[in-house]
């Protein structure tokens, strides 16, 4: 079961939501606040793993809350306003909802954010010259580098990107960085590792990445940091 955190000024949004979580299974709405402050004192003595969060509240922003919570649970944004994506972003927050809700477009949020606690614990085991295992609770995997296309910041996690599939795994891209050789492989971006062998050309501080006729990925990325 997992336990939720509601923080919103607006009680009926706050009502709604909550009525929305309780018929969502394994979520448990364990306490709900109408402002920021009340929620950070809470969350400094009670584990959560999910926090909806309202951005636009007296006193104390839900946006200024994260900013100050020393560990942040997986934090889904909820708000009347659709402009604060990028430092939401900046934030690692997982989702953004914009009121109002709708029971579907909650029951993807919360699909999401346990999808990153199921491979919370999913972790980098070793990196050899042609391969590296990723371990989970269950399963050990081999992933070929030469089957990555790309890996890409999530937060505390990193989605490997393969030709074979995707994986998350509870790490940083500078871990990775520093384990993985600077010959074949090159972080352009603050958010993206990639192939050396993958950039097809750069142009304007855009690196392009090419389709292979058994690959169906083709991704631009601006490299930035």
């Amino acid at each position: 079961m997992y336990k939720a955190l509601v923080v919103d000024d607006n009680k009926v949004a706050r009502v709604m939501l909550v009525e929305m979580l309780k018929k969502i299974p394994d979520v448990e709405v364990s306490a709900e606040f109408e402002d920021a402050p009340s929620a950070l004192s809470y969350l400094k003595n009670n584990a959560t793993d999910i926090l909806f969060l309202d951005v636009e509240m007296p006193g104390m922003t839900g946006l200024e809350l994260l900013k100050v919570l020393p560990e942040r649970p997986l934090t889904i944004l909820v708000t009347a306003q659709a402009g604060y994506a990028v430092e939401a972003f900046e934030l690692n927050v997982i989702d953004y909802l914009v009121k109002p809700l709708s029971i579907s477009r909650v029951i993807l949020a919360v699909e999401r954010v346990t999808e990153l606690i199921r491979v919370k614990h999913t972790k980098l085991n070793t990196i050899e010259d042609d391969h590296i295992f990723i371990r989970d609770s269950k399963t050990i995997r081999k992933i070929f580098l030469e089957n990555i296309l790309w890996l890409e910041a999530k937060g505390d996690y990193v989605k490997i990107v393969t030709q074979n599939g995707n994986y998350v795994i509870h790490a940083t891209l500078r871990n990775l960085e520093e384990k993985l050789s600077k010959n074949d492989f090159v972080r352009i971006h603050r958010g993206y590792i990639i192939p050396v062998r993958k950039i097809d050309y750069i142009e304007d501080g855009t690196a392009f990445l090419f389709r292979e006729h058994h690959c169906p990925y083709l991704k631009t990325i601006r490299m930035s940091f």
